[in-house]
């Protein structure tokens, strides 16, 4: 689909919801984006199925993006698609840490498990919701691992013990032989070759 249809199909998404649409945008690649306001979301997905120019009738994804450095710190992103008119659109809601989502299940049943998932990794909650858990972590799990200021490491780690005979949770504990990191890079000197390093030499000579 040509830059210039997206673009007219921009227009009249933002024409038909002015209360909702915040902006429009469609990128070089012919990616078409649509940011709202976050109490406009159920009307606004609701329009986007039945609308007859649009009719975005499946739901493909929906994730988050964490700026934690943002006062609203997440973009919430659904991703659609019209098997009718063969279009594709990202539509895209900033959230604050403490601001909760209405869930789009009763819209699109399979939003189901797509919420649970940005719940599990961001904690961002979804109102309506029937069964909103955790569906990647375990279920004592700390922390939500998708957000920027959550460790690599972790909290916890699990580990089956020979003695008890079951998987035990204990504390991350890095000991001095897991932090020996070498950052001098084989062109500086150090005395193992990385796999394409014969490519580099050849080059030179």
């Amino acid at each position: 689909m040509s830059v210039e249809t997206l673009k007219e199909l921009a227009a009249h998404i933002a024409d038909r919801n002015p209360d909702a649409v915040i902006a429009t945008s469609v990128s070089a690649h012919g990616e078409l984006t649509v940011e709202i306001v976050p109490g406009a979301v159920l009307g606004f997905i609701e329009w986007l199925r039945s609308d007859a120019t649009c009719k975005f009738s499946t739901l493909v994804d929906i994730t988050a993006v964490d700026w934690p450095t943002r006062d609203r710190r997440f973009d919430v992103v659904w991703h659609f698609l019209s098997m009718y008119q063969n279009h594709r659109i990202r539509v895209k809601c900033a959230l604050r840490e403490d601001e909760v989502l209405p869930s789009i299940t009763g819209i699109h049943p399979g939003a189901g498990w797509y919420e649970r998932e940005v719940y599990d990794m961001f904690g961002i909650l979804f109102t309506g919701h029937a069964d909103l858990r955790r569906i990647l972590t375990d279920y004592g799990f700390r922390g939500h691992p998708l957000r920027k200021d959550f460790p690599t490491t972790g909290y916890t780690e699990v580990r089956y013990d020979e003695a008890l005979k079951r998987v035990v949770y204990e504390p991350v504990k890095l000991v001095q032989e897991y932090r020996q990191f070498d950052f001098m890079s084989p062109w500086e000197g150090a005395d193992y070759v990385l796999p394409g390093d014969e490519k580099a030499k050849e080059a030179a000579k």
